[in-house]
């Protein structure tokens, strides 16, 4: 299994490495303000997935965090109570 996953990872990474020599050729990015930046396609793709794969992380990281958040609240509030059966009340005797 361990030569499976190496093969894979080699086979990925062939394939990364192709797709940038293939895509050498500089594209411009043009900006508010005539401002205009050049850079190859591949490192612009690769910028590109890169922030949006950080701030997809982030996004998850902020739910997940605010759901622990919720669930340590209430294993606190479940701690406190008062465990086993309460006993009946007699209404009767007054």
């Amino acid at each position: 299994m361990r030569y499976l996953s190496w093969i894979t990872r080699l086979v990925l990474f062939l394939l990364l490495l192709g797709f940038a020599l293939k895509n050498t050729e500089p594209v411009a990015l043009r900006y508010f303000l005539g401002q205009e930046w050049r850079a190859p396609l591949s490192l612009v793709l690769l910028l590109f997935f890169g922030a949006g794969a950080a701030l997809g992380a982030a996004a998850v990281f902020g739910v997940a965090w605010r759901l622990r958040r919720e669930l340590d609240a209430q294993q606190r509030g479940a701690g406190s109570a008062p465990k086993g059966r309460a006993e009946p009340t007699d209404v009767t005797a007054v």
